[in-house]
């Protein structure tokens, strides 16, 4: 076995080195046992061995069956199995199988041709094992008797050379035309004598051209008759038609004719097929009376394009002649193209660059001619198409991106149809799947989420979840959740507010305080788990709900030691309506829950004063009368609006001055009643100068009033209060200080001679710091150091005093 080293070409339409030009060919004799081998393939290619490993070489055959196969770490080309030549190709002079050695990584074909050489394997059979010839006597010397020639499937030399009878006799001899022929012919070299020899019998061997050569033989039986001197004659001694691959079984293709000058049973001819080899045989009948052949079996041009026999017409005298026929099958187009799948690559990413090879295909149709022009096609489909390779091959490649969120799987269909009249087509349907790419972010079902908590709230308590969903499949699509840092950067994301890294569920750790803490704002990350992981945010806002946690605060009176400590005076001609003091509280709750109503609890004298319900005002409801008690103790309940309502309580001490003021005020002096009428006067005064200052103050706190309104309300951001509200500016944000009390609060910067001064507390870590009063002499015991809360944080903004004022009767 010799292979024959070819040279590379350059492809010129693709400019890269993708097939070979010439073919590699390679010759190996039929009957080889399975593994022979028949060629280094890798070193006539030019390439090696490792390469074939590299590039995932493979044996391609057009035909789908592999003769050979690849030893990739030999390089070498065997036998895949063991070849007749005589199967393959009949008796055709030359066998060569064609198909490929394809390599991917990069795409190349290197054409291979193997030429099947003949060994003489078969012997020569004659037609019939036994002939009989009915020859007359005083037949005259050189007759001839035409005998089918045996058939042997070897070819060439191994083919039969030469024919022989044993044993020798002086009657016959045999005589071959040509090689070609079909028949060859006993001569009669001497006339019979049927009184000397009636019968005769010998053998009639044929002898091939093999090493050893191989023989075949037929009995010959001889029957001397009476003279029957015509033998039959056919009208040609060649008959050829042509039938068309389709025709039906039982119709009639050819009639041969033959004549015979004898009269009467020696002119009576009958018709009858040879018995030749192969299936032509089988594949027609004759009718032995009128010559017509019919087809006896479905015809395949693709299997046999030709078929020959010879035809016999015998008369009843026993003389015989023989003609030939020859059937040519013509081709119609009854094959579709099929379509064999070399490589197929599925799962492809999304990502996969246009012009990615997914598939490459053989296309073949069996017919010829027209009938096999094959064309493919796609079936409409937008991200791929067909690019062709090499002959009959085509890639299936990408034209576009894909995108596996919105087309998880193609189902790409190839057609191939031929050029035939009906054209008939093949098809083969490809499933490509996409395989996902972490190409999208996880995206919130809400562009931001609003969540409320009531204040007071158990810890760990689940106020809400957020959600976002990822596009993407497996792990690039598993959403997990965490806070993060909002602007600026620096600060560290709320301790008090956790999110469940795989639901979104949002908790509040610990119990949250309104009058500290009214609103949190954080900020959530969702990250799916990709590589590298992407991700998205969004904000979420924690409101906290007011509940009523915080009983009123009474400002005025003011409690010491349990009980009032100073009395308010009513002179013995106040009326009816008349105010005598005022209850002033304060609620650190909002809403509803900081709406204070006021009412009389006890009194020394019940139907004497009255209490506005809403501005905490003390009257009289009636005129005293000297028959009331000149001390007077009022206790005046202080309740919220608040579900269940809180309430506080205020003693309030007052002194009716009646006509004998020595009775009335036993604990006055002597030296005072020298002085009524200059007390009088001073009364009078200072009512005055109250009722200026009562104006004074009332603009000033409209002027602070309307100041305040413009400025933005502070509110609580995820970090710490922005701002510390002052005790006084709770109460008249709570609207629990009427403008039409002569108590007037305002606030009022870099003030020293405030009555009320709210001072910063000593230390940081007290909760709350104090009120204390700037009234002077025996009042200033009246108006203690009141506790007030301020809010989120005991400080006090700098350059600014909470002032309070109070004026009595």
């Amino acid at each position: 076995m010799a292979a024959a080293r070819q040279v590379l070409c350059v492809w010129a339409l693709l400019g890269v080195a993708r097939v070979r030009c010439e073919p590699i060919r390679y010759s190996v004799a039929e009957e080889g046992e399975s593994g022979s081998p028949v060629g280094d393939v890798a070193e006539d290619a030019g390439l090696a061995p490792a390469q074939l490993w590299a590039r995932r070489a493979r044996i391609a055959s057009p035909a789908g069956r592999q003769h050979f196969g690849l030893e990739r770490g030999s390089g070498r080309l065997v036998l895949a199995e063991r070849l007749d030549r005589e199967e393959l190709c009949g008796r055709s002079r030359t066998c060569t199988l064609a198909f490929e050695l394809l390599l991917a990584d990069p795409l190349q074909f290197f054409p291979i041709e193997v030429s099947v050489e003949d060994v003489n394997d078969h012997s020569p059979v004659f037609p019939d094992e036994r002939l009989t010839f009915k020859i007359p006597e005083l037949t005259e010397a050189g007759s001839r008797f035409p005998v089918e020639a045996a058939q042997d499937l070897d070819i060439g030399s191994n083919d039969i050379q030469a024919y022989s009878i044993a044993p020798e006799n002086e009657f016959f001899s045999v005589f071959r035309q040509s090689e070609s022929a079909k028949f060859i012919e006993l001569i009669l070299q001497k006339p019979l004598d049927r009184e000397e020899q009636p019968e005769m019998d010998f053998s009639l061997i044929a002898t091939d051209g093999g090493s050893p050569p191989r023989t075949g033989s037929t009995q010959v039986h001889i029957v001397v008759l009476d003279v029957n001197d015509n033998a039959p004659v056919f009208t040609e001694k060649q008959y050829i038609v042509n039938v068309l691959e389709n025709a039906p079984e039982g119709s009639v293709i050819l009639k041969v004719i033959a004549s015979d000058a004898d009269e009467g049973a020696n002119g009576d001819i009958s018709y009858q097929l040879s018995q030749s080899a192969g299936r032509s045989h089988s594949l027609f009948t004759i009718n032995s009376r009128t010559g017509e052949i019919e087809i006896a079996q479905a015809l395949d041009f693709e299997t046999a394009q030709k078929h020959e026999f010879t035809v016999l017409a015998i008369d009843g005298g026993g003389l015989s002649a023989m003609c030939n026929v020859v059937v040519d099958v013509m081709d119609v187009n009854d094959n579709a193209p099929e379509i064999v799948v070399s490589s197929f690559s599925s799962p492809i990413p999304e990502n996969a660059a246009p012009g990615t090879v997914v598939a490459l295909f053989s296309v073949t149709d069996k017919d010829s001619g027209v009938n096999g022009e094959i064309s493919c096609a796609l079936a409409e489909q937008l991200s791929f198409s067909l690019r062709p390779a090499f002959k009959n091959y085509y890639e299936l490649v990408t034209v576009s991106a894909l995108d596996r969120e919105q087309t998880a799987r193609y189902t790409v269909v190839v057609t191939a149809a031929d050029a035939g009249s009906p054209r008939l087509s093949g098809s083969h349907t490809f499933t490509v799947d996409v395989s996902d790419v972490n190409d999208n972010a996880p995206v919130f079902n809400q562009t931001s989420y609003t969540m409320y908590v009531h204040e007071n709230n158990v810890p760990a308590l689940l106020v809400g979840a957020v959600q976002a969903r990822d596009a993407d499949a497996g792990a690039n699509g598993k959403v997990s959740y965490s806070l993060v840092a909002a602007d600026p950067p620096e600060r560290e994301p709320c301790s008090c507010v956790s999110v469940n890294s795989e639901s979104g569920a949002v908790f509040v750790l610990r119990p949250l305080d309104y009058e500290q803490l009214r609103q949190l704002e954080v900020v959530v990350s969702a990250a799916d788990a990709g590589s590298p992981p992407l991700s998205s945010s969004v904000g979420v806002r924690l409101l906290v709900v007011d509940e009523n946690d915080n009983a009123p605060l009474v400002l005025h009176p003011s409690a010491q030691d349990g009980g009032p400590a100073w009395s308010e005076p009513v002179p013995a001609w106040a009326e009816a309506g008349d105010l005598v003091s005022k209850v002033v509280a304060v609620d650190a709750d909002s809403g509803q829950n900081s709406w204070l109503s006021y009412r009389l609890l006890r009194a020394t004298e019940p139907g004497l004063f009255a209490v506005g319900a809403q501005s905490g005002e003390v009257r009289l409801r009636r005129p005293p009368t000297e028959r009331d008690a000149a001390k007077q103790k009022l206790v005046v309940l202080v309740r919220d609006n608040g579900r269940p309502p809180l309430s506080a309580t205020a003693a309030l001490s007052v002194l009716l001055l009646h006509g004998s003021r020595d009775a009335e005020l036993p604990q006055q002096s002597p030296a005072a009643h020298d002085d009524d009428g200059s007390l009088t006067a001073s009364l009078i005064v200072a009512l005055v100068l109250v009722s200026l200052l009562f104006l004074v103050s009332a603009a000033a706190f409209a002027a602070c009033k309307a100041c305040k309104s413009k400025e933005p309300s502070s509110g609580h951001v995820l970090y710490g209060p922005s701002g510390v509200p002052s005790c006084v500016a709770d109460g008249a944000a709570a609207g629990t200080l009427p403008h039409a009390y002569c108590y007037e609060l305002s606030l009022t910067t870099g003030s020293g001679s405030s009555e009320f001064q709210f001072l910063k507390p000593v230390l940081p870590s007290l909760p709350a710091q104090r009120c204390s009063t700037g009234v002077a002499g025996d009042d200033a015991e009246h108006f203690p150091a009141v506790p007030v809360p301020v809010g989120d944080a005991d400080v006090e903004s700098p350059g600014m005093q909470a002032v309070g004022q109070f004026h009595g009767l």
